[in-house]
């Protein structure tokens, strides 16, 4: 087996826009990446984009059809020799509606989305035919939202609520060969949120709201860097808040 298939990989599913994109990006340097996303020419155009890009390899896929999953993710890491040793769950689908507006099939996408794929994903890596127990770290993107309540956010609060609590209870399923853990964003600018930060109100409420000031991407990408290294060897089961102190602020 050559060098570059013996390297354990880092899969990010998402990673074809927003956050996922820049922390491809950002982390091409320190992993061998398996970038997902739906959008096969964006995906390319994320690769290109990281470090060495002969060595990441790209899956496009939707995620809200889950029945393809296991006949698509062992064949490719069969094929290529991989083996995933740290999984980043990035991938995510932000629909606002009230609840009187939701048809059960639009909660179904984005709870197929949100967390179903990850649980199915997590799945897979932890078979033993599939991944030959390479697989050490999970970190999964959640959000603050999973905590609070907000209007027209019901199947979103919903799914990231979910996302926790699949989060909590893999780590004590999994303990002691993988670590399993949440990053909880809070406002972040990404092309996701944009359209929020582009009404003048919201954009002065969520700036007034956060003590340290609206979020970046990196400050997302820092947690989840410690999340997968041995530096958080000791960290399992834990919900990391980053939101600038928007949680901390009763005055909100």
């Amino acid at each position: 087996m050559s060098e570059r298939a013996a390297e354990p990989y880092l899969l990010i599913t998402g990673s074809s826009s927003g956050i996922g994109r820049e922390m491809a990006i950002a982390l091409s340097g320190e992993y061998s990446l398996i970038l997902h996303g739906r959008d096969g020419e964006r995906l390319e155009a994320t690769r290109q984009a990281c470090q060495s890009p002969d060595r990441h390899l790209c899956w496009v896929r939707d995620l809200s059809d889950l029945a393809g999953l296991e006949a698509e993710l062992p064949p490719l890491l069969a094929q290529n020799g991989a083996r995933v040793g740290y999984f980043v769950h990035c991938a995510a689908m932000l629909n606002v509606l009230p609840l009187r507006a939701i048809k059960p099939e639009d909660a179904q996408q984005v709870m197929n989305i949100n967390i179903l794929s990850a649980m199915e994903i997590t799945r897979l890596l932890t078979r033993k035919n599939v991944n030959h127990k390479a697989l050490k770290s999970i970190v999964f993107i959640s959000t603050i939202a999973s905590q609070f309540g907000a209007k027209g956010f019901t199947a979103y609060c919903a799914s990231k609520a979910a996302l926790d609590g699949l989060m909590r209870a893999l780590a004590v399923e999994l303990a002691p060969e993988v670590r399993v853990n949440s990053v909880l964003p809070g406002g972040v600018r990404t092309p996701m949120t944009e359209a929020m930060f582009a009404d003048p109100d919201m954009h002065q409420r969520l700036t007034r709201d956060y003590p340290l000031g609206v979020g970046l991407p990196e400050d997302v990408i820092n947690a989840v860097r410690f999340l997968l290294s041995d530096q958080a060897r000791w960290i399992t089961g834990h919900p990391m808040v980053v939101d600038g102190g928007r949680s901390a602020n009763i005055s909100a």
